[in-house]
């Protein structure tokens, strides 16, 4: 019995112990929860939060949206974004380990400068090891702070080290990944690809100055032309983002979506575009012009098919430069004179039949000389009619046109050109500033404008005027179009994800520039021009055109400096199809209207005609405005000039002995134009052959890989840069 109280009594005693454990843990646990709550509820918990909320999220992170597409009418790419690649190294990474970067630097390196060969093995081998020094040096820093008990920090230059040094773009950034070393997670390669968005164009500069460009920061939006027109539609609408990190790794949580930019589908033909440019690009380099515009427009719907700006560069070469077709401010010259007899003939000043007396092509006005191209021949034309005057494009006849009708009332003239429309303001789809983009027409008595005796008289003949090209466009078009008016424009639709947002169509400026019988006589005045008159050349065999030339002083510094020389027409002439602008700006040589500008209206014409018009083989004649003689590669000048030689072809002699040459032509005879080697310098093989590229870039102690066949049109390393031998080029011909 004794027993059993003994075992009951330890029993108890054991179960005791047991109860003031559990009731210490339980105390224990209390305390705990009591505690975290004390921390999550209060201040200081509020602050932990923060502070472990930085270590593992990052919040309110912008996601940028991809900007809209701009495309020709048939949906071909004129701009797109697509993303590029910063690479950078982060030497600072949690798992980077110093045993295997130096393992595998070599084999990296190596493939870097293979695929990059801006920098050598060796030079991508220091940058690495390089950025690895600094930041042994920073972490040593670091400890001798933290010994010394002081606070001080150590910039970490080494966080970020760039080792490429372009932008790459997606398929570079996966074949780097499976580079030797940066094939591992980010954390132990240290490897960074820093994104954003770029600005492509793959048909390079067409139409370049109208598409428009963006900041180089995209962020920034548009900074010309249809770009910066459009900017809001094109931008999109950013979304929102949080990164966290989730078992050392950090993940992006979408919160908000971005919205992608709308999709822009223009009135703008590839193929005619192109036609348009190397047509005006042509004449412009035969002629030495400081600037040309060119722009056609479909008759009936008003859209622009090709816009083209080219200005002269320091080089001599051309590039798109100023919206000149929108915003040239000159003096238009004689294609104003169509304005001039339209208002007259729809007043019933004139008929086509009247006659006005010309002379010589000399007639005073108010002491002020008015005077005929043909003026200092001293031919006495005697007579001419308004038909006539407008063949031989007679200032004279011009002038007295107006005085008989509107020398008491010269603001009823002004109203004529009110009535047409060329004086309304119009916003275009390219961006401009002030006057810029519309017409100065003087208006009489206004107080704004000086109006002298002899305005109205220079006005009659396109002086003392300013309209940009697009008016003159406008203008030729309406007569094109039975009389209807409308504004040329570009941007046609707006697209979101595949649907179509918004369709565009042309504004009717006026539904009827003249009356019926007026339209009918200035049809048939511009159709004598060309036949008859002083746009002779401009004729086509294969369909008649319609148009008139213009030739006019530039005035400046207060005279007058070179010629801005212009034809305006329209073709065919019985059913019109497009309406053509040319200007060109002070070339070389005897300005015409017909012969500069209206040959670059033709090339561009009969090309555009033959593409869109079925014809038989008996139609088909050589078009006597193309280049028939061939081209010449670039390379070794003995060679070139034995070749041309043996071919019986007209070549100017060079007036020094050069091993290598550019070999351009003119519309006279080819010109060999030396191309400067320096052995410091990588060698410029643009338009050379196969053989030459090669035997000089290996001469220059590069590596050299060749892709595809003709004369080369790419080459990844840009001339007149420092040359570094054993790196290699890549050379593509076509």
């Amino acid at each position: 019995m004794n027993k059993e109280n003994r075992n009951i009594r330890n029993n108890k005693g054991i179960l005791g112990k047991y109860g003031l454990i559990v009731t210490l843990l339980m105390l224990f646990s209390i305390m705990i929860i009591f505690s975290a709550g004390k921390i999550v509820f209060s201040t200081e918990g509020k602050k932990w939060k923060e502070v472990g909320e930085k270590e593992t999220v990052i919040r309110d992170r912008v996601i940028i949206p991809k900007r809209g597409n701009i495309y020709t009418h048939d949906y071909k790419l004129l701009a797109s974004t697509e993303p590029i690649y910063s690479i950078y190294m982060d030497f600072w990474a949690d798992g980077i380990k110093k045993d295997t970067l130096m393992k595998y630097v070599g084999d990296l390196s190596i493939l870097l400068a293979e695929k990059f060969p801006d920098r050598s093995a060796a030079q991508y081998k220091n940058v690495i090891l390089n950025g690895w020094d600094l930041r042994e040096r920073e972490a040593k820093k670091i400890a001798e702070n933290r010994a010394k008990g002081t606070e001080e920090r150590v910039p970490l230059r080494s966080r970020y080290v760039k080792i490429i040094r372009r932008d790459i773009n997606y398929i570079e950034l996966k074949e780097i990944r499976t580079f030797p070393f940066w094939n591992q997670r980010s954390n132990r390669s240290g490897l960074i690809a820093e994104e954003r968005n770029a600005r492509k164009k793959p048909f390079g500069n067409l139409a370049t100055r109208t598409v428009g460009s963006v900041y180089k920061d995209i962020e920034k939006g548009g900074a010309s032309g249809l770009e910066l027109k459009y900017d809001s539609l094109l931008q999109g609408v950013s979304g929102v983002k949080y990164r966290q990190k989730i078992q050392g790794k950090w993940m992006d949580v979408i919160e908000e979506p971005a919205k992608e930019g709308w999709d822009i589908v223009t009135t703008l033909d590839a193929d005619i575009q192109d036609i348009s440019e190397r047509a005006l690009r042509n004449k412009l380099t035969e002629t030495e012009a400081e600037s040309g515009t060119a722009i056609i427009m479909e008759v009936k719907t008003g859209e622009i098919k090709g816009i083209v700006n080219l200005d002269r560069l320091s080089d001599g070469s051309y590039a798109e430069g100023n919206p000149n077709a929108f915003s040239y401010m000159n003096e238009p010259g004689s294609t104003f004179k169509t304005v001039t007899t339209m208002i007259a003939l729809d007043d019933g000043v004139i008929t086509p039949t009247d006659s006005f007396y010309v002379g010589n092509g000399l007639y005073q006005y108010n002491k002020r000389w008015v005077r005929d191209h043909y003026w200092r021949r001293g031919q006495d034309r005697g007579y001419l009619t308004v038909g006539e005057g407008m063949d031989v494009s007679s200032n004279v006849v011009m002038s007295k046109i107006v005085l008989k009708g509107y020398e008491n009332k010269p603001e009823k003239f002004i109203d004529g050109i009110d009535r047409i429309g060329l004086r309304k303001q119009l916003k275009w789809d390219v961006p401009l500033s002030g006057i810029e983009g519309t017409s100065s027409i003087r208006y009489p008595n206004d107080k704004d404008n000086y109006w002298s005796k002899t305005t109205l008289p220079w006005m009659s003949f396109g002086y003392e005027t300013q309209i940009p090209p697009i008016y003159l466009l406008m203008f030729y078009n309406g007569i094109a179009n039975g009389g209807k008016m409308i504004k040329p424009f570009i941007a046609k639709q707006f697209v979101e994800n595949g649907k179509v947002i918004m369709n565009i169509e042309a504004e009717v400026v006026n539904p009827k520039i003249c009356k019926d019988t007026t339209l009918e006589e200035i049809q048939e005045m511009l159709k004598s021009v060309v036949v008859n008159g002083t746009a002779k050349v401009v004729g086509s065999d294969y369909f008649e055109i319609a148009g008139k030339t213009g030739t006019a002083m530039i005035a400046g510094g207060g005279g007058y400096s070179g010629y801005y020389v212009s034809f305006c027409g329209y073709f065919p002439a019985e059913e019109p199809m497009y309406t053509i602008f040319v200007g060109l700006r002070k070339p070389k040589g005897v300005p015409s209207g017909g012969g500069m500008a209206g040959m670059v209206f033709k090339n561009i014409a009969e090309q555009t005609y033959l593409r869109k018009v079925q014809l038989s083989v008996d139609d088909c004649r050589i078009d006597s405005t193309l280049i028939k003689e061939p081209e010449i590669k670039n390379g070794n000048s003995k060679k070139s000039l034995m070749l041309l030689s043996s071919l019986n072809l007209k070549v100017e002699k060079p007036q020094e002995d050069y091993d290598w040459v550019k070999v351009n032509l003119d519309s006279l005879e080819y010109k060999p134009v030396p191309i400067e080697i320096n052995a410091t310098l990588i060698p410029d093989v643009l338009g050379m052959g196969a053989r030459d590229a090669l035997y000089l870039l290996e001469k220059s102690g590069m590596n050299v890989s060749l892709n595809g066949s003709g004369k080369v049109v790419a080459q990844s390393l840009r001339p007149g840069q420092r040359l570094v031998k054993g790196t290699t080029i890549s050379v593509t011909l076509r």
